[in-house]
């Protein structure tokens, strides 16, 4: 192997002997004739023969030429092959989809059956964690994530943006201590995930006095967060997707037709070589329909428009956000 001259002249010297042309062969390598010529020509210095003659307007192989010529091309094939079929396996494989566990058990795992109907052949692997994927290094095609889709060197398509709302059990509405009004949030517990501000910011916007926005157990993840609701522990401050099924089966209520538009949004995201892949385009055109669909069903939990983001949003560019990004 140590004694094996540039491969770029064996490449160049292959495609020239099959082409029959020096242009032609530089017009496949997508370089120029100069190029090629130059290669073959530090590839017949290094193996001290010449590997073509001119005929007129035509290259005939030498009698070294003849011999290297069909070793190489076999060569060549088998490697184009072996990679085609590397491509082909990894394109046809298991999707593999990251995303954070709550919209998983919310929102996507309740809808994959109908992409199973519609893709049968297409595997579906769901990632659920709150850990940042690593497209160069991750076994991940796409992510779904929460942030303001503007990810660097990856395309971007927007979902939805949701506005956050109080939620609770129906029992806790109608209980000993009731919640006629945002101030009666005083005598209740209110729970928490790691949007630490939303409270805050609910109660500041609709300007309730007297409640610690602080307060209250906190949850590592939304879903557990809205169980705990359910089970009349407290109050939870919803996102609009996460709640959207159990206020639509009553075991969840809002207290109060009050909410704030969150300032992130639900994007889908993937390398752009990998976005036209037939399984992450098909999986990218069926969640985005989804989308619509849920939109369009729950316009009061899921807004296409606020904060001026809308389904044309383009391919993100720019500086992730810290742990919103994919």
């Amino acid at each position: 192997m140590e004694n094996l001259p540039s491969l770029n002249g064996l490449r160049a010297f292959e495609a020239a002997a099959r082409c029959g042309s020096v242009k032609a062969a530089a017009a496949e390598l997508f370089v120029t004739p100069g190029a090629v010529s130059q290669q073959v020509k530090a590839l017949e210095a290094a193996l001290g023969t010449p590997l073509f003659r001119r005929v007129g307007n035509t290259l005939q192989l030498s009698e070294a030429g003849a011999a290297l010529y069909p070793v190489l091309h076999e060569a060549f094939q088998s490697i184009a092959g072996a990679v085609r079929r590397v491509r082909e396996r990894e394109q046809a494989g298991p999707l593999t989809v990251s995303t954070v566990s709550s919209f998983a058990s919310k929102w996507l795992v309740p809808r994959l059956g109908r992409f199973r109907e519609r893709h049968p052949q297409i595997d579906v692997r769901i990632s659920a964690t709150e850990r940042l994927a690593d497209f160069s290094r991750d076994d991940v095609d796409v992510a779904i994530r929460l942030g303001s889709g503007n990810y660097a060197g990856l395309r971007s398509d927007f979902l939805f943006r949701e506005p956050l709302f109080p939620v609770c059990s129906p029992r806790l509405v109608t209980g000993s201590i009731p919640l006629r009004e945002p101030a009666d949030l005083r005598h209740h517990t209110l729970l928490h995930d790691e949007t630490y501000d939303a409270w805050l910011l609910w109660l500041r916007q609709h300007g309730v006095q007297g409640v610690e926005a602080r307060r209250g157990p906190v949850f590592s993840d939304a879903s557990m967060a809205l169980q705990a609701a359910m089970d009349g522990q407290g109050v939870a401050m919803a996102r609009g997707e996460l709640a959207a099924q159990d206020l639509a089966d009553g075991r969840l209520v809002r207290p109060f037709d009050l909410s704030v538009p969150y300032r992130f949004a639900y994007f889908v995201v993937s390398l752009p070589e990998v976005a036209e892949w037939p399984k992450v385009a098909a999986f990218r055109e069926w969640v985005l329909e989804q989308a619509r669909q849920f939109r369009a069903e729950h316009p009061q939990v899921a807004p296409a428009g606020m904060g001026g983001v809308d389904d044309a949003t383009p391919p993100g560019r720019g500086t992730p956000d810290g742990r919103h990004q994919p």
